[in-house]
């Protein structure tokens, strides 16, 4: 018989974390870094308990990282279009 094994939660957190901080402007820079730490987490504590979930947790560290990125360039994309709009106005 196999033995079914607990989901880490932490790698569940990451992954919500990381969907979000794509789909959430502004506020999504703030929730991709707690998704990149629940990830760290998770993937420590899935070495020391041997859960499952160390495929979330991954994926969790990716959709964090790209929504980062992706919310960086949107702060500064407004960033720049606002010093552009107010050096023309003058």
């Amino acid at each position: 018989m196999s033995e079914k094994t607990k989901t880490n939660s932490s790698s569940v957190v990451s992954l919500t974390m990381g969907i979000l901080s794509i789909l959430i402007p502004f506020l999504g820079l703030l929730l991709g870094v707690f998704g990149v730490f629940a990830s760290r987490k998770a993937t420590k504590e899935i070495e020391a308990t041997r859960e499952d979930g160390r495929g979330l947790a991954i994926s969790g560290l990716i959709c964090s990282s790209v929504g980062i990125v992706m919310q960086l360039f949107v702060v500064l994309g407004y960033i720049a279009f606002f010093s552009l709009t107010t050096v023309n106005v003058g």
